[in-house]
């Protein structure tokens, strides 16, 4: 089984910074960040999960529930996304689950570094 923890800590340290940035802070772009990573983390996972495009369904995006929610829509996703990972049996796809965790990583980064500057 594929160990997910550097993504779990990743997302728990972005998600637990966004509840604690101020109104200030969300509204000046973290929260359309972290909407943005939560939706994108939700799409990878549905898509590992087989959810999208099975019998033609779309992805569901994560709505956008408000700026006061995005820490916890961000830690949702993330965690769906490690869930979906560990349940992956094998490579069938392009890209192996170890380099999904690792682009994920980096996504959870990269979205943190520009909400929080």
């Amino acid at each position: 089984m594929l160990d997910t923890s550097p993504l779990t800590a990743a997302v728990e340290r972005f998600a637990d910074r966004l509840r604690a940035a101020p109104q200030s802070r969300l509204q000046q772009g973290a929260a359309e960040a972290a909407l943005e990573l939560a939706r994108e983390l939700s799409a990878r996972a549905q898509a590992l999960e087989g959810a999208a495009g099975a019998a033609g369904a779309p992805v569901r995006e994560m709505p956008d529930a408000g700026i006061f929610v995005v820490g916890d829509q961000v830690a949702v996703a993330g965690a769906d996304l490690a869930e979906a990972l560990r349940g992956v049996p094998a490579p069938d796809s392009a890209k192996a689950p170890s380099e999904v965790l690792d682009e994920a990583v980096r996504l959870v980064e990269l979205a943190e570094a520009r909400a929080m500057r």
